[in-house]
């Protein structure tokens, strides 16, 4: 539970997921799946 908690938080500090500028559901996915790659690599 942590690290999801801890990943959940690290995604919210990049202010396009955060504060959800993508006007798509699609689009929204394709950048938290960006997000997500970044951060694990």
């Amino acid at each position: 539970r942590n690290v999801v908690e801890r990943c959940f938080n690290r995604l919210k500090q990049w202010r396009g997921i955060a504060t959800r500028y993508d006007k798509t559901a699609q689009s929204y996915e394709a950048a938290i799946t960006l997000a997500s790659l970044l951060l694990w690599a």
